[in-house]
């Protein structure tokens, strides 16, 4: 017996989003302001409220015109059932599942609406809408004159009307839906929910950090609320016991204060005789000091923690991530106490907690996510004679540690998406997005990538996926580059970027992920031309420079075109559309402009060498110079640039005169650059460029990548069409 699914519909970025939750545990990830907490306010608002009140703001802001829309409907004189159609609402949509043969169905039975024997699910709908009767409340005295001039002054009037009137004029109502027809719907009171479904809540902030004004004692509250728990009439009967024998231990200590206590503190009144007191009916004063259990634990019981010789510490001596830890297990089993001490069980309990990564290291939080569950089933064992506890987590998360811990199918990732016309919430449910059994592979790749690298995609605005270490210790000052000549206010050092070092032999099994994360990515790789070689035992593919190769042995370019013999003349031969697939770019070396040349060239000349691939008639840079001092037209065939095989030969080549890069046609420079890559340490490399000598071009290839990357789009598209990975062989070095 479980939650299954759950909808909600127009609060606030939430305007229609679908969940599915996880027998156990749910996380919930996504950016910044991308509607987490507004999933878990929802839910507190209409379920844990007694009297559950929203504001205008808490109505999703597309739906603010249908308000207007049934205001019009009104004053056309419509009827009142299609003005209540039209008036927007805020509602949850909760469906359970239960099993026929082992579930006992208790206070659920009151919501199996459907005639069907075999049905397994049980749908509730509680709906926040304007109460019966109150249209013209709602309505009356509006002003509306008809005048298009006026129309927007009288919009602002009417929302301000309309701000004070909602919360005084909308309630909640619940609705037992029959799974089979949704139109075959039962009113039912909202009292009876709480008999089916009890929640939970442990807040984001939590009070854990006030120490220097006073002491914050938020482990001792909780202390206090399990008391009134065992204190009630349904709590089990060990727990009245000990609120009995804490009871008794106070009346003893009650007898004392009666005697020598009140006796000693009668000395302390004034001599009221001296006013002729008492005088009327002998009267006098007298002192008498009750003890109460529960007042004993608000004002003088604390959580302490041992210290050295009887020496007892306060809980704020304690780092506030055990205390954090500490409140948060204490809040788990309030709430398992609460709950036995219901007179009917609940069907379901569903938990919230939010952001339990606070103050947590990371070791602390991997575990915390991995042991969860278990803190519930051992409860259920020693608290509970082994009955099951049917809780179910809702987990939100900011922390890298703990989205990437948990399973893969568990995970629902909030994407807000913006546009000229809305903002709003969709959620990304990873177990429906890779369910294909072709995707199985793929799906445990990720998963085990994701955990032991920490890699903070889900949190992430765009992505950039690299094959080593020298691109990863570059990547900073190559964006630094490159924000400083684009002329635009979006910057990429001023974005949410995560850098993902991938290799080129990996790169394509994060295609489907990222393009259904919907982030924008920069995939940049190596061109790694190969050519064939005979040997002994049979041809096999050797590395060369590009001029000279037949393929590529980089799996990402050949998953990429879709093709496993791609040849490095097809692949300089792609345009920039052919290098974008959704949301990602592919980035691989392409020809490196002359740059000594490039300085004299003149305008006709730069659009021709701006044109020209390594595949064209070779033309040493003496000859270019030449001519260009001549003023003769080049002929675009006679120009020929070296493109590099790798990241480090390429920056080489952008940089020729900086490593002392010569040759007198590009094939000798692609050589001397290749012979020099080869003998460089790579950390040692990337370290020297990015720190000490940071004077150089980006190569090519990088600036063109990193400008697509910084581009914003409007809209972002929503027709796009993944594939999922074939099963071809890749060939890899």
């Amino acid at each position: 017996m479980r939650i299954q699914k759950v909808k909600i519909k127009n609060f606030r970025l939430l305007k229609d989003i679908e969940l599915m939750l996880e027998q156990t545990t749910t996380v919930i990830v996504g950016r910044n302001n991308s509607g987490k907490t507004s999933f878990t306010e929802v839910f507190r608002r209409l379920l844990s409220d007694t009297t559950p009140k929203f504001n205008l703001e808490d109505f999703s802001l597309p739906v603010h015109d249908d308000f207007w829309n049934s205001f019009m409907l009104w004053k056309q004189g419509e009827e009142d059932l299609d003005v209540r159609k039209s008036l927007p609402f805020i509602e949850i949509i909760i469906s359970f599942i239960y099993d026929i043969e082992i579930d006992d169905l208790g206070p659920i039975s009151d919501f199996v609406i459907d005639l069907d024997p075999t049905s397994t699910e049980v749908i509730a709908n509680i709906r926040y809408q304007l109460k019966d009767g109150k249209i013209e409340s709602l309505f009356e005295g509006i002003e509306y004159s008809g005048n298009p001039d006026m129309i927007f002054q009288e919009k602002k009037s009417f929302f301000r009307i309309l701000k004070e009137r909602i919360p005084q004029l909308y309630r909640a109502y619940i609705f037992a839906i029959d799974p089979k027809d949704e139109t075959n719907k039962k009113a039912l009171d909202i009292s009876k929910f709480s008999t089916i479904l009890q929640t939970g809540f442990i807040n984001a902030q939590r009070g854990l950090d006030d120490t220097t004004h006073r002491d914050s004692d938020v482990l001792g509250k909780v202390v206090e609320r399990m008391l009134d728990i065992a204190k009630s009439d349904n709590a089990l009967s060990v727990d009245n016991q000990t609120v009995s024998s804490l009871e008794n231990a106070v009346k003893d200590i009650q007898v004392k204060l009666d005697t020598d206590f009140n006796e000693h503190l009668n000395n302390l009144l004034p001599a009221l005789s001296l006013f002729g007191y008492p005088g009327l009916n002998n009267t006098s004063l007298q002192t008498e000091t009750i003890l109460d259990v529960k007042r004993l634990l608000e004002n003088h019981t604390k959580v302490r923690y041992p210290g050295m010789n009887g020496i007892n510490l306060p809980e704020t001596y304690n780092g506030l991530g055990s205390r954090n830890l500490i409140y948060i297990l204490f809040q788990l089993f309030e709430f398992f106490k609460s709950y036995q001490a219901q007179k009917t069980a609940p069907n379901f309990h569903l938990v919230f907690i939010e952001e339990p990564e606070a103050h947590l290291h990371p070791q602390m939080q991997e575990v915390f996510i991995r042991k969860l569950t278990e803190i519930a089933n051992d409860f259920s064992q020693r608290f509970n004679n082994g009955a099951k506890w049917p809780i179910q987590f809702v987990l939100t998360t900011h922390s890298t540690h703990m989205a990437n811990e948990a399973p893969f199918e568990a995970i629902r990732y909030f994407l807000c998406n913006k546009s000229e016309e809305e903002i709003q919430t969709r959620v990304k449910d990873l177990r429906k997005g890779f369910s294909d059994d072709s995707l199985k592979e793929d799906k445990e790749f990720l998963h085990k990538y994701l955990t032991l690298t920490r890699c903070d995609l889900f949190f992430a605005e765009k992505a950039i996926l690299i094959e080593g270490p020298t691109e990863r210790l570059l990547m900073p000052k190559l964006i630094e580059k490159v924000d400083a000549i684009i002329p635009t206010e979006e910057l990429l050092s001023s974005k949410y970027l995560s850098i993902v070092e991938v290799g080129g032999a990996y790169a394509h099994l994060f295609f489907r992920f990222l393009n259904f994360l919907e982030i924008r990515t920069l995939i940049i790789t190596d061109i790694d031309s190969v050519k064939p070689e005979v040997k002994e035992n049979g041809t096999s593919r050797t590395k060369c420079i590009v001029a000279e190769g037949m393929y590529t042995s980089n799996a990402c370019i050949k998953k990429w075109f879709g093709d496993n013999d791609i040849t490095p003349e097809n692949l300089l031969n792609k345009n920039n559309e052919e290098k974008v697939q959704g949301f990602l770019r592919i980035a691989y070396q392409v020809p490196e402009e002359n740059a000594n040349a490039r300085e004299e060239l003149d305008t006709a000349a730069k659009e021709i060498a701006a044109t020209v691939l390594s595949d064209t008639d070779i033309t040493s840079e003496s000859e270019i110079n030449e001519k260009l001092k001549n003023n003769e037209e080049i002929p675009i065939e006679e120009i020929s640039i070296p493109t590099g095989r790798s990241f480090e030969d390429a920056f080489m080549l952008a940089n020729k005169s900086l490593f002392g890069i010569v040759g007198t046609n590009s094939l000798e420079l692609a050589n001397d650059a290749w012979k020099k890559a080869n003998k460089v340490d790579k950390t040692n490399f990337a370290l020297d460029y990015a720190i000490k000598y940071t004077e150089w071009n980006t190569p090519t290839y990088i600036k063109e990548g990193l400008s697509w990357l910084v581009e914003n789009p409007d809209q972002l598209r929503k027709d796009i069409h993944v594939a999922p990975p074939s099963k071809e062989v890749f060939i890899s070095e």
